[in-house]
C-alpha cells in the first residue's frame, strides 16, 4: 500500500473493468502539505481541482485529467508575494495489480527498459493520484518566479524596491581603499599668494 494521504486516493469501484468503459470525476483535493518547491508552491489547505476521465483498457485504467491550482510564493527579484495559476494536463496508465503477478516471457533486459517501480499500479479499486498530480504541478512551476518581467528588484545598498525609488536614486560609493581617510581631519590651509 502507498503512504499517500487519503485525499489523493480515488475509489474506482463504479468503473466496470471492461475495455471501453468510461467514468468522469470532478475532484477538489485540499492539500494536506505544500506541493511545490521552497520558492513557490501550492500551500497547505489550498484546493487542487482535478477534472478526471477514467477509461478501462485491457491492462488497467487510463487516467486523463486537467489539473488547476494556484501556487503562491515570492518574486525572486523584489521579494513581493506572487500567485501563479497552474493549468496542466496529464495522462497516466494505472495497471491492474494482477499484471505484476502474471509470469512474463523471458526477454533480454536492457538498461533503458522501464522498471516495474516506475509503473503506476492499482491497489484493488484504488488509484493513488498523488504522484502524477505532484509531478504535474512541480513541472508547471516557474524556475525563477517573478511578479512581472519588468521587475528590477531591490537596490543593493539600501534594499529599497527599484520601482518605488526615484529615478535619480543613487548612493555615494566610497572605494574601500580610501575609506580609512574619511575620519581624517586636516587643518584648513591658507593658500593665499
Amino acid at each position: 500500500m502507498s503512504r499517500s494521504p487519503e485525499v489523493y486516493k480515488l475509489n474506482t469501484h463504479e468503473l466496470a473493468r471492461r475495455a471501453g468503459e468510461m467514468k468522469i470525476y470532478e475532484l477538489d483535493i485540499q492539500t494536506p502539505e505544500k506541493v511545490g518547491v521552497e520558492l513557490i508552491s501550492v500551500p497547505v489547505g489550498e484546493i487542487i481541482e482535478v477534472d478526471a476521465r477514467l477509461e478501462s483498457v485491457t491492462e488497467g485504467i487510463l487516467l486523463t485529467a486537467e489539473i488547476f491550482a494556484v501556487a503562491k510564493g515570492e518574486c525572486t527579484r523584489c521579494l513581493d508575494p506572487i500567485a501563479v495559476d497552474i493549468e496542466r494536463k496529464i495522462q497516466e496508465l494505472y495497471y491492474y495489480a494482477q499484471k505484476a503477478e502474471r509470469p512474463k516471457k523471458k526477454k533480454p533486459v536492457e538498461e533503458d527498459d522501464l522498471d516495474v517501480e516506475d509503473e503506476l499500479m492499482m491497489e484493488g479499486d484504488i488509484m493513488d493520484l498523488e504522484g502524477p498530480i505532484r509531478d504535474a504541478i512541480v513541472l508547471a512551476l516557474p524556475i525563477n518566479p517573478l511578479c512581472s518581467d519588468q521587475c528590477q528588484g531591490l537596490c543593493q545598498q539600501c534594499g529599497g524596491k527599484w520601482a518605488d525609488l526615484p529615478v535619480d536614486h543613487a548612493h555615494e560609493v566610497i572605494d574601500a581603499r580610501w575609506a580609512g581617510l574619511s575620519g581624517l581631519e586636516l587643518p584648513e590651509a591658507d593658500f593665499k599668494n
